[in-house]
């Protein structure tokens, strides 16, 4: 298991629970005003990960392309405006500093984020979204969203799910409650930590 204090991670129980959603209100919060001198970078990361090479997608049809696109252990890309995934989009557009796209296998997920962290300044704070990192990574915080309009949990999910520093149930209008919670040390000497206050 890697240890990532620096990285904030965000699961959810299915689509549509607000991951991405929750991710943009988080960089909005914490992004620093232009000119104001930052206190951290902020680098977001989008993980699809995926059962084997050249996989059909689960949720069946074209989907996104990442699972019949994966034809190595993992594909790293940096999205540049160009939109790799709307998700990515929305994510640089909400201020992030960097943000990239992560498609694995499961099996390589350890080796993959080993790799992404290589890319990106070591006193960066990380926003990632995904079930799967857990299994790997132990992060500094694990949200772990939960979307009231079924009660279906998916497998990814349910194996993480005991291992969430903090549940949150249905979709919010506004996330204030759940960014109030979270706390970013920027000034320690071996780096950003993110954990949630009080703990």
């Amino acid at each position: 298991m890697l240890y990532a204090p620096q990285l904030l991670l965000i699961g959810s129980s299915g689509q549509n629970a607000g991951k991405t959603t929750l991710a943009k209100a988080l960089i909005k919060a914490w992004k620093a005003p232009l000119g104001s001198g930052a206190r951290f970078s902020i680098v977001a990361l989008k993980i699809t990960s995926v059962a084997h090479r050249g996989a059909v997608c689960p949720r069946g049809g074209t989907g996104c392309g990442a699972c019949v696109s994966i034809t190595q252990d993992f594909v790293l890309e940096e999205e540049a405006g160009v939109s790799l995934n709307k998700d990515t989009a929305q994510l640089l557009e909400a201020g992030a500093d960097r943000v990239f796209w992560l498609r694995a296998l499961y099996g390589s997920l350890a080796v993959a984020y080993t790799h992404f962290l290589k890319q990106i300044p070591p006193k960066g704070l990380i926003i990632g979204e995904s079930n799967s990192l857990r299994e790997v990574v132990a992060p500094g915080c694990f949200i772990m969203l939960m979307n009231s309009a079924t009660s279906k949990v998916k497998p990814t999910a349910a194996r993480v799910l005991p291992l969430a520093d903090l549940v949150v149930h249905g979709l919010l209008e506004g996330w204030d409650s759940v960014i109030s919670r979270i706390q970013v040390i920027a000034d320690d000497p071996r780096g950003i930590q993110v954990k949630l206050r009080g703990v």
